[in-house]
């Protein structure tokens, strides 16, 4: 097989990405590399392994082997523009590298408030006591976040469609803002997958995934991924280093494997969940349905321009009056529907959030309750019935309050 080529369309990438002679050898996929230390046959090749810092190039099991090398090349070829990609345990693990990348005490960094809970528990907890003030703003400032931009901001932290209130945000408008002013922008592009929205080719410096989520794609491995451009890969790449970041083989061959059949999963999650969103809206019981690709739906414009597709994440508000009684009627009978949180499995969820216990600078003016659901790869007439008698005992169960 030859190498893939730049041009090559998304869908080749997630099946080629990776896969060069020099990573797989003969085999279609890469052998599991499980290795710690790496043997030398000279003290001058000793030498000249460690004066080099990049993948590809033997030294220690924590900076990979092949198993991770091919996973982290196919996820760069995933951002136009991306120097290279570093592998973490979880998602949250690479956001907290990738923001101590860029920060130090006394900077102040930007969040938009309708970011991924621990997101925020980690600006307000950890960076706050490493002397890093964070300000959170509206998710539909665009353009405007220049006016919020000080002497002292040197990062802005996105994410864009929200995971609980899905606005998408005008992430080009606000990459200008900041590249006018040299601070640096992070993205949280999970809810994309790197597939639908390409961050770093609409202005970003750094992407970050959950890639426990649609790289993955099966509910059984923690991973997550930074991506960087030229100008923040080596900073990245020394702090996690640094911080002894790293994956282990299996759990990098199980992400490529997930990988290979992404774009075929997005289809079917983006087509599912789409006929779910569109019968939900003619509920009664169904205030309104939190999905980017509807018109209500704020920063759905934006969405419209540039993303070229939808994930099949989305949130409902129900009729006002359900308490956790009637929450609980409409969750714990469901079937195929399971109650955890994550998302981006095969498998269906449904997870009552409450918006309002994380915003400080936007408030949640939603009156009913709010229920995300992760639409999976299961039929989706059977996936309507079981919400059909849920929001049937919802209904019933708010009316004997």
């Amino acid at each position: 097989m030859s190498e893939g080529s730049g041009d090559d369309r998304p869908d080749t990438r997630f099946v080629t990405g990776g896969r060069r002679k020099s990573l797989t050898g003969p085999a279609v996929n890469p052998p599991v590399w499980r290795a710690s230390t790496v043997l030398y046959d000279s003290y001058a090749e000793l030498k000249g392994a460690k004066g080099s810092n990049e993948d590809g190039t033997f030294f220690y099991g924590r900076r990979g082997m092949p198993t991770q090398w091919a996973l982290a090349e196919a996820l760069t070829e995933l951002e136009p523009g991306a120097a290279g990609t570093m592998l973490f345990p979880s998602g949250v693990a690479a956001i907290a590298c990738a923001l101590l990348a860029v920060l130090k005490p006394g900077d102040v960094l930007l969040v938009t408030d309708n970011s991924y809970d621990p997101t925020r528990s980690y600006a307000d907890a950890f960076l706050k006591r490493m002397g890093v003030e964070t300000r959170y703003f509206d998710p539909m400032i665009g353009s405007g976040i220049a006016e919020l931009i000080c002497d002292r901001t040197k990062a802005i932290m996105l994410e864009s469609p929200g995971s609980l209130t899905f606005e998408v945000q005008d992430v080009p408008a606000i990459c200008a803002a900041a590249n006018e002013r040299g601070v640096v922008t992070l993205l949280d592009n999970t809810w994309a997958a790197s597939h639908f929205f390409k961050g770093i080719e609409k202005g970003c410096d750094i992407t970050i995934l959950a890639g426990t989520k649609y790289i993955v794609g099966h509910s059984d491995v923690m991973l997550g991924t930074v991506s960087a451009t030229p100008k923040y890969w080596k900073r990245l790449r020394s702090t996690a280093q640094q911080l002894g970041q790293t994956i282990s083989p299996d759990d990098a061959y199980l992400a490529l494997r997930g990988l290979r059949t992404m774009g075929v999963r997005l289809e079917r999650h983006e087509r599912s969940a789409l006929e779910i969103a569109h019968w939900l809206k003619d509920q009664p019981q169904v205030v309104r349905v939190l999905h980017p690709a509807f018109e209500d739906c704020p920063g759905h414009e934006i969405w419209k321009r540039d993303f070229t597709g939808s994930a099949g994440l989305f949130s409902i508000e129900l009729t006002p009056g359900g308490d956790d009684a009637a929450i609980a009627a409409l969750i714990d009978e469901l079937r195929l529907y399971g109650l955890g949180y994550s998302w981006g499995g095969y498998e269906s969820l449904a997870l009552p959030v409450d918006p309002r216990t994380a915003r400080s600078a936007t408030a949640w003016e939603g009156r009913g309750p709010l229920i995300r659901l992760n639409i999976g790869l299961e039929d989706t007439g059977d996936l309507i019935a079981d919400l059909a008698a849920g929001l049937e005992r919802y209904e019933k169960a708010a009316c004997r309050r």
